[in-house]
């Protein structure tokens, strides 16, 4: 299956079943907040290191899952090439760091190149994905044959197609998806695949099913690998995230202590003038990266026509008061703490900023 043909039968699946999948039995439902974890051999969950990821963990450990079976899967945005384009700096120690403090195995996935490869691409064919397993890194050439060349040569933009918004697909769920179907230790399995969408979030994630089959689920085929995509909070309101993370005595993740309501790459295309305004004075040097992809494309990444400088002078910046989490911000390594004790926990200044980040 191709990314185009995963993507539309996700999409076609949502259209053929919004509202459906009540009756006992049903593979979809719209509405599951609860299934039976003891029934699967594997639980993955996808651990971006936002709020709604962890919180889909926290769910987890208050359902009282069997930790043995939980391992973590992080999408290096920027590649482990070298490019530092879009991501946080510190996200990935950030995520191991978690999973150290939990006891939980973290594997680690990227497309070669990372976002800024994937954009700069000019007649060429699309990279290898570079896949973390339990048995070592494996990596996932293209078959060339069977692909023509493209070139992208601007950045993704605001939309729900994932054609469109090619980051989200190019560089997480496809990236996924061939980690899925690579590994033959999934076949004959049942794997519960966790991700962290919340309907509160966007018109378009109010329409997702809670409980479905996975687009690499093959339970009728001859690997017998049965997936079920499964988003735990997807029903939940912010502040029940935010519980979630006071009764785990979890810290809020850096990007809500500094004020960002998101915590999605730092130099997302879905940040506002307020969040370009806050990097430029704190980060410079990230929105000159950005402007001078912009002026080389002729393309900005706002879908408002502003170029990054031009939001950036447009926009407030925050006042960031948690020196520490300014610290960490540029920093590869996490050295911060991630949990507190019961009476050190305080609620983010980002929390609650719904679209200060701009639309989810």
């Amino acid at each position: 299956m191709t990314l185009d043909e995963a993507v539309e039968f996700q999409l076609d699946m949502f259209d053929r079943t919004a509202g459906y999948g009540s009756l006992p039995g049903d593979p979809v439902r719209f509405d599951c907040p609860d299934v039976n974890l003891d029934s699967y051999s594997n639980i993955i969950v996808c651990m971006s290191g936002g709020k709604d990821s962890i919180a889909c963990l926290l769910r987890l450990f208050d359902m009282g899952a069997d930790r043995s079976r939980i391992e973590l899967w992080h999408h290096d945005v920027d590649g482990r090439e070298g490019s530092t384009l879009m991501d946080w700096p510190f996200m990935a120690d950030y995520v191991r760091q978690i999973g150290l403090t939990f006891d939980l195995p973290v594997y680690f996935s990227w497309l070669e190149g990372g976002f800024e490869g994937e954009m700069l691409k000019k007649d060429a064919y699309s990279r290898p994905h570079h896949v973390e397993t339990p048995d070592g890194l494996v990596i996932l050439e293209r078959d060339t044959s069977r692909m023509k060349l493209a070139s992208r040569m601007r950045f993704p933009q605001q939309a729900a197609d994932l054609r469109t918004r090619w980051c989200s697909s190019a560089l997480k769920i496809d990236v996924g998806r061939r980690a899925l179907t690579a590994q033959s230790r999934f076949n004959g399995k049942r794997v519960l695949f966790v991700t962290g969408e919340r309907r509160q979030e966007s018109a378009n994630r109010a329409r997702y099913n809670q409980l479905e089959p996975h687009a690499c689920d093959r339970r009728a085929g001859r690997t017998g690998r049965h997936i079920d995509a499964w988003r735990p909070v997807l029903h939940w309101a912010e502040e029940q995230v935010w519980d979630a993370f006071r009764r785990h005595s979890v810290l809020p993740p850096v990007p809500y202590r500094l004020g960002w309501g998101r915590s999605s790459c730092m130099t997302c295309i879905f940040n506002d003038a307020t969040i370009w305004a806050t990097i430029d004075r704190y980060f410079p040097h990230r929105t000159r990266a950005i402007a001078d992809h912009e002026i080389a494309f002729g393309v900005s990444i706002s879908r408002s026509g502003k170029n990054v400088l031009e939001l950036a002078a447009i926009g407030t910046p925050m006042a960031i008061v948690d020196m520490d989490a300014l610290e960490q911000a540029v920093m590869t390594e996490y050295v911060l703490p991630v949990l507190c004790g019961p009476d050190e926990w305080a609620m983010p200044p980002g929390a609650m900023r719904g679209a200060a980040c701009g639309a989810p």
